[in-house]
């Protein structure tokens, strides 16, 4: 399985259960491997062959700047699902950290792995 991954990817969202977490942006930092097949990019060395990352970035900052989570569950289900549909990825894993939360914590967060549907039909 070929893969993309872009690492340490900051973000500024509004995220946090308590609303005056949520109140002003905060700095997020995303891990993310992108399952996708390769061969004919490899070939063709074509950016039309291959997933952009470019615009798989801008996209998740678009799209975390408009929406507000309480959970960072929630907030990466939502950057997995927009990879798997708008990228046509085969697969995402996705590192969600929220650094320096709580004192004398480095970070917080979540990993996720999800797969398309057309992957495994």
């Amino acid at each position: 399985m070929d893969s993309i991954f872009l690492e340490q990817v900051k973000v500024q969202t509004h995220l946090g259960v308590p609303e005056w977490e949520r109140i002003m942006a905060q700095t997020i930092i995303l891990d993310i491997e992108i399952g996708y097949d390769f061969s004919k990019a490899c070939l063709s060395d074509a950016i039309e062959d291959t997933i952009d990352y470019g615009q798989v970035v801008a996209r998740i900052r678009e799209t975390l700047a408009e929406r507000r989570f309480k959970l960072v569950e929630a907030l990466g289900e939502h950057v997995c699902q927009l990879i798997l549909q708008e990228f046509h990825a085969q697969h995402v894993r996705l590192k969600v950290s929220k650094p320096s939360i709580l004192p004398g914590l480095k970070a917080l967060g979540v990993e996720l792995y999800r797969v398309s549907p057309a992957a495994s039909a």
